[in-house]
């Protein structure tokens, strides 16, 4: 029987468990220094002096690196920065400039981490300020036109919205803000950087281990070849790391500067600012409906907060472009800069912003026509791709829609806000559709049959925790015809064949494809080895005439003639089996929107005199492809829901207005959910096989989960209190 599909434990989960899984601060170089980041204290400005002498005296330290003392770096530190995703505008010490708060401002290494922070704090900096703009709301009242949206234009137009909107019965505009988010993964970001004379070898937590080797060599101005990036664990990264940032480059800096490796670490505050957030967003909406329902004009307007370093827009009209029938149609993107750091790629980064925007203007037209949310966003299904017109490579929303609806107990919903109570609570009862691009890329894997007869199959992929290790160890399994037991996968190494960056939903959907191609080419290897031996029971036979299982070999008309892959190699110097295989898409992709999609409902009750909101519950249904395994995807989902609650409900970083600093920069005050916060969690996963995005009909899931979410918590906020809270997060301030 195939292991793939089946809810297989974590292939990594032992190792993570028992603590014998290395993460990047864990590499037990010798005579590893250990470097501390010094961030600025200012939004804007320049740094005027910086006395290290003090610093530079005190026992264990071995480097104060600043602006003044730093190695100069070909382009100023900027070679890099042209190769998004992983290639960012940096900040490495090659000028007095400060341009947010946490910019690193200088390094000090020391023998011990303990040295390295006292010396760290007796840097004695000057600074000169200058004006800063921190508040969105002023920053955005002069707003301008980024060059592309993603790959697609900033604005967009079809139709005639202002004729769709005269013949409209019904007519909802309304404002939706995000707040700027942080992503606080467990594992914060940490670098280790080694050098061997030219060679240097990184081990970074990150998403896209090649992507740090390109944009590290062009930075440094070296060869990509003498760039080493091994990452093997990634404890959690959600966009964050999949971006090369400025203290991978400084650790690199300082350990060629003194000849020994150098470790670095983010502090838990120093996560917020040079590493990314998910920039504030303001996004207008104005939808328009006929009686019964069908949409006649739709308007999404997004303005997006951005850095004075660089342009990054949250693409949140995107998902508006595709989700719905609706004929006339306009979008628009904007940014407006602030002195904070870039933002950056964040779980679902447009579509989760996006989502609450469009999903909630859509329940608030459901209540305004008296129609069911169900019933509306089925009278606007888009059979095909609105804005291109291609059809669609699978998509089974409808039966989300149905499955999510009868799991959740739908029907049992009043209609009419504060209908609904359980003892004294509130209740509610809201949903929301979820979208997310199915994203695919160019990758390769390697495959070898060990002479006995186990196999290891590698690919230069990421990890995040996702289950990489676990999904593709049984591709591979079943593709080479071994027990799970016999095949190890091996992963987050540059020397490995490449693979992309572990974002975008599409490891899985990029990396598997190579996987059981390399296995299946390597498989051939041995099969035709044992065909063309006289000495095999298989001798002359045909290939498609022999069943590969188990590790054996056998023809299909006579089980007695079979024998074990070990046999046929030891007859044949004992010498291992190797193949290589590349997959990337086709032409697939020009003649199908590829999509995923699901229903997200939710259940609040919501404390009538405190405000209070409790998500007693939450189902979602969704159709992504074919499942690769049960268990991690279930899981999968789930986490994208549970960061959907903390979407809704809390995540929000607090910027000082005078001086740019995050002001709630730890766990104890950048509030993100806990189990005592999530209720039930029920996921569904439709029967969908989609054979137009690979060979094995399966899409990304890792976040799908997270969109819709907000939304639809939202919405039963709504439909418990009959307040309509359109400002993230929902907080019992805003219903009081």
């Amino acid at each position: 029987m195939n292991s793939t599909g089946q809810a297989i434990s974590r292939i990594d989960g032992h190792a993570k468990v028992t603590g014998a899984a290395r993460y990047s601060a864990e590499q037990p170089l010798p005579r590893l220094a250990h470097a501390v980041l010094v961030p600025s204290t200012i939004a804007s400005g320049r740094v005027v002096t910086i006395d290290s002498a003090a610093a530079s005296a005190m026992p264990g330290v071995l480097l104060v690196m600043t602006h003044l003392s730093a190695p100069r770096l070909p382009a100023g530190g900027m070679a890099g920065a042209a190769s998004p995703p992983a290639g960012r505008v940096l900040n490495l010490l090659q000028d007095d400039r400060v341009h947010y708060n946490n910019q690193p401002v200088a390094l000090v290494v020391a023998d011990t981490l303990e040295h390295a922070q006292a010396a760290a704090q007796n840097l004695r900096i000057a600074y000169k300020k200058e004006t800063v703009q921190l508040d969105f709301e002023r920053a955005k009242k002069n707003p301008y036109k980024p060059e592309k949206a993603k790959d697609e234009a900033a604005d967009t137009r079809r139709g005639d919205i202002e004729s769709g909107r005269r013949n409209a019965a019904a007519v909802v505009e309304a404002v939706y803000t995000t707040p700027m988010e942080h992503h606080n993964p467990m594992e914060p970001h940490a670098t280790v950087a080694a050098w061997d004379g030219d060679r240097l070898t990184l081990y970074d937590s990150t998403q896209y281990v090649s992507g740090v080797r390109n944009t590290v060599a062009k930075t440094l101005g070296i060869s990509p070849e003498n760039v080493r990036v091994v990452c093997p664990y990634v404890g959690g990264g959600f966009g964050c790391k999949g971006s090369t940032w400025s203290h991978v480059v400084l650790a690199a800096m300082a350990a060629r500067q003194l000849g020994q490796p150098v470790k670095l670490v983010l502090e838990r505050p120093q996560m917020f600012g040079p590493v990314g957030h998910r920039p504030n967003t303001e996004q207008r909406i104005m939808l328009a409906a006929s009686r019964d329902g069908k949409f006649t004009a739709m308007r999404h307007d997004v303005i997006a907060s951005t850095s004075r370093m660089e342009d990054w827009l949250e693409t949140a009209a995107l998902t508006s472009r595709m989700l719905y029938a609706c004929p006339n149609q306009q979008t628009s993107h904007r940014l407006a800069r602030l002195d904070t750091g870039t933002p950056t790629f964040m779980r679902a980064p447009g579509e989760a912003s996006g989502t609450f925007a469009l999903e909630s203007a859509v329940d608030e037209l459901s209540y305004a026509l008296q129609i069911d949310p169900i019933q509306l966003r089925l009278q606007n299904y888009a059979e095909q791709d609105p804005e291109s017109g291609k059809p669609w490579s699978s998509k089974s929303l409808r039966e989300c829609y149905r499955s999510g609806a009868e799991r959740f107990g739908w029907s049992r919903r009043t209609p009419q806000p504060r209908s609904m109570r359980k003892g004294e609570m509130l209740v509610g009862m809201g949903m929301a559709t979820a979208t997310y691009p199915a994203n695919r890329s160019a990758a390769s894997a390697s495959a070898v049959i060990l002479p006995d007869g186990s196999a290891i199959v590698r690919s230069g992929s990421q990890d995040l925790g996702t289950g990489t290790y676990t999904i593709m160890t049984q591709i591979a399994a079943d593709a080479l015809g071994l027990p799970l037991e016999r095949v190890k996968f091996e992963l987050g190494d540059t020397d490995m064949p490449r693979a992309p960056v572990s974002g975008g939903s599409q490891s899985a959907a990029s990396v598997a494809p190579a996987v059981k191609a390399a296995a299946l080419a390597v498989r051939r290897k041995l099969v035709e080895l044992a065909l063309a031996d006289g000495e095999s029971p298989l001798s002359g036979l045909q290939a498609e005439n022999v069943t590969v299982e188990n590790g054996w070999l056998t023809a299909q008309a006579d089980p007695r003639r079979r024998e074990p892959f070990a046999a046929v190699i030891a007859r044949h110097g004992g010498t291992a089996l190797e193949a290589s295989a590349d997959a990337k898409p086709g032409e697939e992709k020009q003649q199908y929107a590829h999509h995923s999609f699901g229903a997200v409902f939710a259940e609040v009750h919501v404390d009538p005199e405190l405000g209070v909101i409790r998500v007693e519950r939450i189902v979602g249904s969704y159709g992504i492809g074919r499942l690769l395994n049960q268990k991690t995807g279930h899981s999968q989902l789930m986490g994208g829901i549970v960061w959907g609650a903390g979407m809704a409900l809390m995540e929000k970083t607090e910027i000082d207005a005078r001086y740019g600093r995050a002001v709630n920069s730890n766990l104890a005050e950048y509030h993100v959910p806990v189990n005592a916060d999530i209720g039930s969690i029920d996921i569904i996963v439709v029967n969908e096989d989609d054979q137009h995005i690979n060979s094995l009909g399966a899409k990304g899931i890792g976040e799908i989960g997270i969109t819709g979410v907000a939304a639809a918590i939202a919405n039963a906020v709504y439909h418990a209190t009959g307040k309509r809270v359109r400002d993230l997060p929902v907080t019992l301030d805003k219903l009081l």
